[in-house]
């Protein structure tokens, strides 16, 4: 029994995974109808936190103040901070570029959970799975079109981008043993919205009021805010802590390739040889990486 409701959360995770890969083309259609990624940001978080209170328990706040302090942490590095840096990123470097680096955060959070957590030891499966699975996203972002296009700047936001991922992955475990999943995501998406007002006050909100009655927007804005953060952030972090953070994070591997898979679907975009093979050893490192 215990074996069929690990492998059900297994299966849970790929679809999570598969909803976030799809993210990137809602983004990039709002930003077509002129929405900025921090105005995105905080609608999709905003939406997610009023939704949120239809499930979750009316806790205030942490039993103490230092989980508040990690709870406020939690909403900095997998809301604001990450989305941020790279939403930043796409505007200075290649787009190929932050969806390569960022996919780093799997093998960054394995590599810090090893050094915090002494317990766990790395095994040649996960090493070897995680490695696979990187080229293979390799493969599906640059889709045998490889630019070696180094901008100092954009690159070490996307790698601040995956370092921020990883720590939010520690952190999640962190708390997960202590609060209901409900109120820990809850406080993720209310700490969210708090950090990322102040660059508001740097980049005004631009878009006008009238532009939310078109139907692309609006449609947009529901799959990221509802769908995307409300019920994926939820499932995740109970698939963090039903998983294990290490392994459940492999499965972001598979996000470039669901967005691939997306592109190709809904804008047309090609889906080479390359990209079938990149896909091919995505799976097989995420397969080798989860087994104990």
């Amino acid at each position: 029994m215990n074996a069929k409701k690990n492998y059900i959360y297994h299966i849970i995770a790929i679809l999570v995974v598969g909803i976030w890969g799809l993210t990137f083309i809602s983004t990039k259609v709002l930003i077509g109808y002129g929405l900025s990624p921090q105005e995105i940001f905080l609608l999709r978080f905003l939406m997610a936190y009023l939704g949120i209170w239809f499930i979750s328990l009316r806790k205030l706040f942490a039993d103490n103040w230092k989980d508040e302090l990690w709870l406020l942490s939690g909403g900095v590095t997998g809301g604001s901070f990450y989305f941020l840096t790279e939403n930043t990123a796409l505007e200075i470097t290649l787009a190929t570029n932050v969806a390569f680096i960022v996919c780093t955060a799997p093998l960054l959070t394995t590599i810090l959970s090893l050094l915090i957590y002494k317990r766990e030891k790395a095994t040649a499966a996960l090493i070897g799975g995680s490695l696979l699975a990187l080229v293979g996203v390799a493969l599906v972002v640059y889709n045998g079109h490889f630019v070696l296009k180094i901008s100092p700047l954009g690159d070490f936001l996307t790698l601040l981008a995956a370092f921020s991922w990883a720590f939010y992955s520690l952190i999640m475990k962190k708390m997960s043993g202590r609060y209901r999943t409900a109120f820990i995501t809850r406080k993720i998406f209310f700490y969210g919205v708090l950090t990322i007002l102040p660059v508001f006050l740097v980049r005004p909100w631009q878009f006008s009021l009238s532009g939310f009655l078109q139907p692309a927007v609006w449609m947009n804005l529901l799959f990221l805010g509802v769908l995307a953060s409300l019920i994926c952030f939820v499932v995740w972090n109970m698939i963090l802590k039903k998983l294990g953070t290490v392994r459940a994070s492999n499965y972001i591997y598979l996000n470039p390739l669901f967005t691939s898979i997306g592109s190709a679907v809904l804008l047309d975009e090609r889906f080479t040889v390359i990209s079938l093979m990149g896909a091919m050893l995505i799976l097989g490192g995420v397969y080798c990486a989860g087994r104990r």
